[in-house]
């Protein structure tokens, strides 16, 4: 019988695992809330704690593992095993997560960005549907991505290849990033972007709709209440997602003009929008790209919804157990 993997996606609420095949199958699924407190100090010694309990309970052993994989927030190291700069972990400083893995665990352990570990799982399982060059975007609260090329994760020379969020999309756009700068994609294509959009657009607008009304009257509005009204004939909203579909459009050309993947991924929530998103983000990205690039690199939704995290932590173990990457 093949070895089974054991695979970790870390999230700043609940912490997802999993006991995954080797050819992808999630065998068992369960999660632990994920205590900040102290530090993050007690995040490690849980997800370790309740694999031992899960391991004891289905009458395993780590003779039965190839390894275990770990998706999480913040910047890995790979060469020192340490997690820093994940906050939402409260974890600000370097923590020595493989240490106290290797500590507790006689496996292999393999970690990576949560953002690569969900294109790594979508490239496997997912939209992605095996093939060798994929590239997820991830519409989220922010916009992040991962690159998979020749199977393989790319990291770039400091581990920040994939910041998709920071590719300046419009110079002279007055929305400010996280980062510092203006004019990022993540501005204007994120569940955050594209209310920007509606409240920058709002102020010279001077039809009826839904969603100017509730921007005036100084309700809230989100991404879903956009798209929403959008798909309902509201012209303005109408008028906001396509700009917002030209943005992304743009930005996928510049990933499929760059890279020239067999597959372009959207995920996350704003992703939920559907074909409705997709056909639209599809018409501009063609209208921007390379004729052969066009010809060869199709744009499609994510698949795997949550389970994106779990998976590609599994094939972290697949891949470099199996010697395909170091």
């Amino acid at each position: 019988m093949s070895k089974k993997i054991i695979a970790i996606d870390l999230g700043g609420t609940s912490t997802k695992m999993a006991i995954v095949s080797g050819q992808g199958e999630i065998l068992q699924k369960w999660s632990i809330a994920t205590n900040i407190l102290d530090q993050g100090q007690h995040i490690v010694p849980d997800m370790i704690k309740s694999l031992q309990d899960r391991l004891a309970l289905y009458k395993m052993t780590e003779a039965d593992f190839l390894g275990i994989g770990l998706g999480s927030p913040g910047t890995i190291d790979q060469a020192a095993g340490t997690i820093e700069g994940a906050y939402n972990l409260n974890w600000a400083q370097a923590q020595p997560v493989r240490e106290l893995f290797s500590q507790a665990f006689d496996l292999p352990f393999y970690m990576d960005n949560d953002a690569n570990v969900a294109a790594l799982g979508e490239q496997w399982q997912g939209a992605g549907d095996g093939l060798s060059d994929v590239v997820m975007v991830t519409l989220g609260t922010g916009v992040g991505g991962g690159i998979v090329v020749n199977h393989q994760l790319v990291h770039g020379a400091v581990g920040a290849a994939g910041e998709i969020g920071h590719i300046t999309i419009d110079p002279e756009l007055d929305f400010e990033c996280t980062c510092g700068k203006k004019g990022c994609l993540e501005t204007v294509a994120s569940a955050t972007g594209i209310v920007n959009l509606a409240r920058h657009f709002a102020e010279s607008y001077a039809g009826d709709s839904e969603i100017k009304q509730m921007i005036d009257d100084g309700q809230l509005v989100s991404a879903k209440d956009i798209f929403d009204q959008a798909q309902l004939g509201d012209h303005f909203a109408q008028s906001v997602v396509e700009q917002f579909c030209q943005y992304l459009g743009l930005a996928c050309s510049h990933i499929a003009n760059m890279l020239n993947p067999q597959k372009i991924v959207l995920g996350g929530g704003v992703s939920h929008a559907g074909v409705y998103l997709l056909e639209r983000t599809h018409q501009y990205m063609n209208q921007y790209c390379f004729t052969q690039v066009r010809e060869s690199t199709d744009l499609v939704l994510a698949r795997l919804g949550n389970d994106a995290g779990l998976l590609g932590a599994a094939q972290l173990v697949n891949l470099i157990q199996n010697g395909v990457r170091e």
